[in-house]
């Protein structure tokens, strides 16, 4: 049986975006689910385990996290168009991976300067401000994520600008003709900071760049429709894991399937995960929970960013 996609997310998330963007790119129909913006997530955590990043993509009983994972299920899923060109595929992947370790602590950066946040958050609540830059500093709190400092990011952003808009002077996307992966992974820091009214200037001055961006947006967010919480843990207890076909996999890390593991982000938001391991290949890990309220689900992680651990005898 195929079941639809559920995203986990919120409008302005940057990352969520980019799973926004990569529906589109497949012209898939999912169900959308709003999640909070800041901790606690109870509906979400039921499903994660303790997950907390945004989005979370659903397929049934399977929780797939971290948006470099959820490209990989999606082209599994619907193979064409590609988000992994056929030959440049370590390319595709190394420019999307510079983008979302790179690029987005530069725009972090740069949104979480205090005028810059102030503007962000223009006619909201001072109290829900200081909730949210509370949530922030635990989420980046942990890990080794390395957020450049404020002076250092304003002029290494113009330089990475700068160096895409030379690029983009030839081909409409940045591999050719068709966009990928290292697109929309690229576009959604830079969506981040034109989206902030003071931050906006930084990008006007690029205009390869912003016609770039014009047609990334233009590729849309496939065919959403509104879904609740409710819907999402109902969709889970109504079905079992996905059993994949086993590949004959070894991890070097000597961890067998069927030991219990704690799985945790190495960058930030490092709440761990803990469950029996599932499954695992060359590219991702697969732990296996029982929650009250989600029933038996499987919460799937990348192996890149991300640390497994063996726990107990």
């Amino acid at each position: 049986m195929t079941v639809e996609p559920i995203l986990h997310h919120y409008p302005q998330s940057p990352f969520a975006e980019k799973a926004r963007l990569m529906l589109g790119l497949k012209g898939m129909a999912w169900r959308s689910v709003v999640i909070p913006r800041v901790m606690p997530k109870p509906d979400l955590v039921a499903l994660t385990g303790g997950y907390r990043r945004t989005p979370v993509l659903q397929l049934g009983a399977d929780v797939h996290c971290d948006t470099a994972h959820i490209a990989r299920v999606l082209e599994r899923l619907q193979p064409d168009p590609p988000l992994f060109p056929q030959g440049r595929e370590a390319v595709a992947a190394a420019v999307a991976h510079f983008a979302d370790q790179v690029l987005f602590q530069h725009a972090v950066a740069l949104n979480f300067e205090p005028t810059a946040l102030a503007t962000r958050f223009a006619g909201v609540p001072e109290a829900h401000v200081r909730a949210f830059a509370e949530d922030r500093r635990a989420l980046f709190s942990g890990g080794n994520a390395q957020r450049p400092d404020i002076g250092v990011a304003r002029v290494q952003w113009t330089v990475f600008l700068g160096r895409l808009d030379r690029q983009l002077r030839g081909d409409p996307f940045l591999l050719g003709t068709q966009p990928c992966i290292a697109d929309i992974a690229t576009y959604h820091p830079l969506w981040f900071v034109a989206g902030n009214t003071l931050l906006a200037p930084m990008v006007e001055p690029h205009a390869a760049v912003r016609a770039w961006m014009a047609r990334v947006a233009a590729i849309g967010h496939g065919k959403p429709r509104e879904a609740t919480a409710g819907d999402a843990l109902a969709e889970a207890r109504a079905n079992a894991p996905a059993m994949p076909a086993e590949d004959g996999f070894v991890d070097p890390a000597g961890i067998a399937l069927g030991r219990s593991v704690r799985v945790s982000a190495t960058d930030y938001g490092v709440d761990p995960v803990e469950g029996v391991l599932a499954w695992q290949d060359a590219e991702s890990v697969a732990i296996e929970r029982t929650d009250d309220r989600a029933g038996r689900v499987r919460v799937h992680f990348p192996r890149v960013g991300f640390r497994v651990v063996a726990i107990g005898d």
